[in-house]
Order: C-alpha cells, then sequence, then structure tokens
C-alpha cells in the first residue's frame, strides 16, 4: 500500500471534518484553506467519500460538508481502501482486492508470507484507529490551537 497525495488529502479533509462535528457543515474553501488542499481536487475527493457514505454535504449558500457517520465510527481502513484500493503491499495476499500472483505455488512462495505478514500488520492499526482517534492524536501534537476553526480573539 502506498498512500497517495489523493489519500492524504482524504484523510486531512476528514481531520477538519471530524475536528468540527459539532458543527453543522464545514464549506470547502475552509477546509481547502487550511489543508492547504486545492478546491477543484478536494471536491472530487469529497464526491468520493460522499458516494462511499463517509461524508454527507449540504448544499447552497449555507453549505458544506460534514461527517456521514460519528467520527468514531469510521476508520482510516475503511477511507484508504475506497480512496486508494487494497491495503496489501502486492494482490495475491489481499483479502478484499485478491489477485492470483505468477509464481508457481502461493503456499510456498517466501515472498508472498512475508507480504502478508505486512498487509496483516497494515491492516490491523489501519482498522483499529478511526477518524476520532486520529483527530485526538492531532490535538495532542498540535496542542490546543488543533481546532483550526477555533479563533480567538
Amino acid at each position: 500500500m502506498k498512500l497517495s497525495l489523493r489519500g492524504e488529502y482524504a484523510l486531512r479533509a476528514l481531520i477538519v471534518l471530524g475536528l468540527n462535528y459539532d458543527q453543522s457543515v464545514v464549506r470547502i474553501q475552509t477546509i481547502s484553506d487550511q489543508q492547504n488542499i486545492p478546491k477543484r481536487f478536494l471536491e472530487q475527493i469529497l464526491n468520493d467519500l460522499k458516494t462511499a457514505g463517509i461524508v454527507d454535504s449540504k448544499r447552497g449558500v449555507s453549505g458544506g460538508y460534514r461527517l456521514g457517520k460519528a467520527p468514531d465510527q469510521i476508520t482510516l481502513a475503511t477511507v484508504i481502501r475506497y480512496i486508494e484500493g487494497p491495503l496489501a503491499p502486492v494482490s495475491c495476499v489481499s483479502e478484499k482486492f485478491y489477485e492470483k500472483c505468477s509464481c508457481p505455488d502461493e503456499s510456498k512462495c517466501g515472498i508472498r508470507s512475508i507480504m502478508k505478514e505486512v498487509r496483516d500488520a497494515i491492516v490491523k492499526i489501519l482498522d483499529g484507529v478511526t477518524v476520532a482517534e486520529l483527530c485526538d492524536r492531532v490535538k495532542q501534537l498540535q496542542g490546543s490551537h488543533a481546532n483550526p476553526l477555533d479563533y480567538v480573539i
């Protein structure tokens, strides 16, 4: 698994939405500005996440995006699988996107055996981390100003 820029941007957008889960919606321009994501690219990503049911949108002047479920109900594995595809480094060890490999006997392939361990480790971590936990990590690392929409004058 390699996280592309599209996958990274999806996670960064979800951080903003997760940190602001108590608000009705967050404007796309706000997400774009705070995370330095090109607005057109962000629109495509958010539309994909909407199709997956990960986010909801509201149209109109007061429109924007919000999480489609509680932040503690969305795992990073779900998001990354939807945006990037398999979590496995090679397709012959993928549980959800399996493809036969070219080795003569999969059951005796050393490379496949190691890659299965890699896949298992990736899945264990990403299935165990939710958007809520990612937001908590952001708050912890950034301190009291982790919520970019929390303005103090």
